[in-house]
């Protein structure tokens, strides 16, 4: 059940045509489905306007197509698969309409392309390595309904390609510095612009990076106010909480 759903229940409720006893049954049996291997929550775009996302690493093609399989039952839309693989994304071709990018392994269904894109979000990248993660974030907000700009293979050991792009930097409502080796991104992007930044560590590096530890703990460590740092390779969680205040600054 969406926000929109919830709201017409109410207001059959409100006009006779549902009994308050069938209204609260369905909120009973509403909250989620049990197929055993999952717990779909319907009631994740009521309480935070966005449906729920599937992580699809560590399940099987059979267990996300039967989770995208009940979502679509309950009328769900804009549904979001991070992390899946080309085997499960192959199995789900032949249940739904996907949306499929390879290179950070997503995909969208049922995408609600007439949705009106708000604000202006930037992802930009350390290098050409990064953009997996970095599409992760950028095609997030887009689902989301966030205007997204990118900017790639801009780091710190060609400034100039970052200084180039200033006027789109300086026009942002936020954000998105992914990066991996040192990380150094984030806080150049943090001296230069106004908005919040977002920083996205990966684990693009050499043995001394740790897998993106090093990364992680330059941005953690940055000396640029306005910096925030989500997990390692985590575009996905960039993406959404970019798009919460792209979004919130888009409403004034």
């Amino acid at each position: 059940m969406n926000q929109s759903e919830a709201l017409q229940m109410l207001a059959a409720v409100r006009d006779g045509n549902l009994s308050p006893e069938e209204a609260l049954n369905k909120m009973k049996t509403a909250p989620f489905d049990d197929l055993g291997y999952a717990k779909i929550d319907n009631h994740r775009s009521v309480r935070q306007g966005v449906g729920e996302v599937i992580y699809g690493e560590g399940k099987t093609p059979e267990q996300i197509c039967g989770i995208v399989s009940k979502m679509l039952e309950n009328g769900a839309g804009d549904i979001i698969v991070t992390r899946l693989c080309a085997e499960a994304a192959g199995n789900l071709r032949k249940i739904c309409d996907l949306e499929y990018h390879p290179l950070p392994q997503f995909g969208i269904i049922s995408r609600d392309k007439a949705k009106p894109l708000v604000g202006k979000i930037v992802v930009a990248s350390g290098g050409t390595s990064d953009m997996p993660v970095c599409e992760e974030a950028a095609l997030t907000a887009e689902v989301l309904g966030n205007n997204v700009t990118r900017l790639y293979d801009v780091g710190v050991a060609g400034l100039h390609r970052l200084l180039s792009k200033l006027d789109i930097l300086q026009n942002a409502r936020v954000i998105i510095a992914v990066a991996g080796m040192e990380g150094a991104l984030a806080s150049v992007i943090g001296g230069l612009s106004s908005c919040p930044i977002i920083a996205v560590p990966t684990s693009v590096g050499y043995g001394a990076s740790f897998g993106g530890v090093a990364a992680l703990l330059s941005m953690l460590n940055s000396c640029a106010s306005g910096v925030a740092t989500v997990n390692i390779d985590n575009g996905f969680g960039a993406g959404f909480i970019a798009s919460r205040i792209n979004q919130m600054e888009a409403i004034k």
